[in-house]
């Protein structure tokens, strides 16, 4: 902790980001699910997931490596056992108009 802690840190990238999911079919991810990549390897893990009533649509958000963090990125979440196709997209999910 400190200024030389911050300082050095402030240098460095980040090892994990936080990104917005949303999912492809029906199943919601929810909070500690692992995020995959094509390959079936677990890249992150989710934060927060649920039915999005607005976008009629399963979304989460995770924290992933840079690599996977672009909009539009492929992952997929394991929902009890099962591989949930997910896309990456900006945040917030929602924005009002007006």
């Amino acid at each position: 902790m400190g200024r030389e802690a911050l300082a050095a840190a402030a240098g460095e990238s980040p090892s994990r980001v936080l990104v917005g999911l949303v999912g492809e079919g029906r199943r919601s991810p929810r909070a500690g699910y692992d995020v995959t990549d094509a390959d079936g390897t677990v890249v992150g893990v989710v934060t927060s997931g649920m039915p999005s009533p607005t976008l009629g649509k399963p979304i989460a958000m995770a924290y992933v490596p840079p690599a996977f963090a672009e909009p539009g990125a492929a992952l997929a979440v394991d929902v009890r056992g099962r591989r949930e196709p997910m896309r990456v997209v900006a945040l917030p999910f929602y924005k009002r108009q007006g």
